[in-house]
C-alpha cells in the first residue's frame, strides 16, 4: 500500500483539488441561482444538465482517450472545466448555465476515466482494493472540504467562482508532471440492458431509483437550503453532512453485507434512509435535526450503490461481471438525469422545500417495495455463495467499476482456493 501511495500521491492530490472545484461549483450555483431570482424548476434543469453531460462523457471518453491519449484528454478537459467556472458569474443566464453544466459534467466524467485508469496502472493485485477505497475517500473528502471554501467570499460576487477555477487549473500540474507511464486503456464491451435485467431485475431497477436519489441529493441540496432560508454557512454544512454520512457508514454497511442476505439489507437500509427523509421533511426548521437527516440519508444512499452492485454480481459469472458494469452505470445515469428535474418540480409546487425530502422518501419507498417483491419471487443465495462487497461511490466511472469488479473476482477466487486447504487442515488427525 505504501508503494501505491508513493507512486500515486500526485494523482490523489490532484483528484482532491478537482473534487474541491466540483464540490464548490455544484453548491455555489444553487445559492447563486436564488440570489439571481431563478425559478426553482429552471434551476433543477441546470442541475440535471450536469448528469446529462456526465452520462455522455462516460460513453465517449474511452474513444477520446484511444484517439489522442490520456495526457491530451486530461489537460484539455480540465482546462475547459476551469474556463466554464469563470463564465458562470459573467453570464448569469439559465440556458447558458445549463449548457455549462452539460460541458462540466462531460469533462469531469472524462477526467475521472483518465485518472482512474492511471490509478489502476499504479496499483497491483495486492493493493487494488485498498487503492480504490483510498481514491473514493479522497473524492468524498474533496467534496466535503469544498463546502467550507464557500465561506471565503460573497456568493453574489466573483471570488467564490474564481477559487474552484484556480483549484482545477492547479490540479493539472502535479498529475501531468509526476505520472510518466501512460497506461494501456481497454474497456469491456457492456452487456445489453435486456440481458442485465434478466440476470438481476433488482440491480437494474434499484440502480435507476438510486440515480434519482443521489442526483437529487448532490444537485438540489443547495437549492433546498436556499429556498428554506438557510445561511451560506448552514447550506455548506448541510451539503457536507450528506457526504460525511457516506464516508462514515460505507464500511460498516459493507461489513454487514458480506454476512447476511443482501436483499434484506437493501430493504433495511432503504427504510432507514426513508426515515431520514421524513425527519428532514417534518423538522427541517430545526437545524440540528436537519443535519441528522442529511447524515442518515447520505449514509444510506451511498452504500446502497455498492450493495446493488454486489447483489447483481451474486447472480453473474465472473466473465460477465465487468461487462455488466457499463450497463449499471448507464441505468444509474438515466435516473440521475430525472432526479433534479422531478425534485425541482415538486419544490416549485405548494410543497415548497419539503418537496426535496418527499421525492427522496418516495424513491426509498419504491426501493423497499421492489426489493420486497423480488424477495418473494427468487430464492436467496446462501451467504457463503455470495461475492465480496467493494465500496464504490455513485460518481464512479466505468473504469473504477471495472477495477472494483476485478478486485471482487480476485477476492472470491482467493477465498475459493483457501477453502480446500482449510477443510484439509481440519481433517488432519491429531496425536
Amino acid at each position: 500500500m505504501l508503494q501505491f501511495l508513493g507512486s500515486a500521491w500526485a494523482l490523489l492530490f490532484g483528484m482532491f483539488l478537482l473534487m474541491l472545484g466540483n464540490g464548490m461549483q455544484g453548491t455555489l450555483l444553487g445559492i447563486r441561482g436564488e440570489i439571481e431570482g431563478f425559478d426553482t424548476f429552471l434551476m433543477s434543469i441546470v442541475m440535471s444538465a450536469y448528469f446529462v453531460g456526465f452520462l455522455g462523457g462516460s460513453r465517449l471518453a474511452p474513444h477520446m482517450i484511444r484517439r489522442v491519449g490520456h495526457v491530451r484528454v486530461f489537460a484539455a478537459l480540465a482546462s475547459a472545466i476551469s474556463a466554464v467556472m469563470i463564465l458562470y458569474p459573467t453570464f448569469p443566464n439559465v440556458a447558458l448555465w445549463a449548457l455549462g453544466r452539460v460541458l462540466i459534467g462531460f469533462c469531469f466524467s472524462a477526467v475521472y476515466v483518465t485518472a482512474e485508469s492511471w490509478m489502476n496502472n499504479a496499483a497491483d493485485n495486492t493493493n487494488r482494493g485498498q487503492a480504490l477505497s483510498v481514491y473514493m475517500i479522497v473524492q468524498t473528502l474533496g467534496i466535503v472540504t469544498a463546502q467550507a471554501l464557500l465561506l471565503v467570499g460573497d456568493p453574489s460576487g466573483y471570488v467564490p467562482f474564481v477559487i474552484p477555477s484556480v483549484l482545477v487549473s492547479i490540479a493539472i500540474t502535479p498529475i501531468l508532471l509526476s505520472i510518466s507511464p501512460t497506461p494501456a486503456f481497454e474497456t469491456t464491451k457492456p452487456m445489453s440492458l435486456r440481458q442485465l435485467m434478466k440476470f438481476s431485475p433488482l440491480g437494474c431497477v434499484g440502480m435507476f431509483i438510486l440515480g434519482g436519489i443521489f442526483s437529487a441529493q448532490f444537485g438540489m441540496s443547495s437549492v433546498y437550503g436556499s429556498q428554506a432560508g438557510l445561511s451560506v454557512a448552514q447550506i455548506s454544512t448541510f451539503v457536507a453532512t450528506f457526504f460525511i454520512g457516506a464516508v462514515v457508514l460505507q464500511y460498516p454497511i459493507g461489513f454487514i453485507s458480506d454476512r447476511m442476505d443482501r436483499r434484506f439489507l437493501i430493504i433495511v437500509v432503504s427504510i432507514i434512509g426513508g426515515a431520514g427523509c421524513i425527519l428532514g421533511m417534518l423538522f427541517g426548521d430545526v437545524f440540528t435535526l436537519l443535519l441528522l437527516s442529511a447524515f442518515v440519508v447520505g449514509g444510506m444512499a451511498n452504500p446502497l450503490y455498492s450493495l446493488l452492485i454486489a447483489h447483481t454480481n451474486d447472480f453473474l459469472e465472473h466473465d460477465d461481471m465487468t461487462a455488466a458494469s457499463g450497463g449499471l452505470i448507464f441505468i444509474n445515469g438515466l435516473g440521475a438525469i430525472l432526479g433534479p428535474i422531478v425534485t425541482g418540480w415538486m419544490m416549485g409546487t405548494s410543497l415548497g422545500p419539503g418537496g426535496f425530502y418527499l421525492f427522496t422518501a418516495v424513491l426509498f419507498g419504491a426501493m423497499i417495495l421492489y426489493a420486497g417483491y423480488r424477495s418473494t419471487v427468487r430464492a436467496s443465495l446462501p451467504v457463503e455463495e455470495t461475492g465480496s462487497y467493494v465500496p464504490m461511490g455513485p460518481t464512479a466511472t466505468s473504469v473504477a467499476m471495472e477495477i472494483a469488479q476485478e478486485y471482487a473476482i480476485e477476492t472470491e477466487l482467493e477465498e475459493e482456493e483457501a477453502e480446500p486447504e482449510t477443510k484439509a487442515s481440519t481433517l488432519e488427525p491429531t496425536e
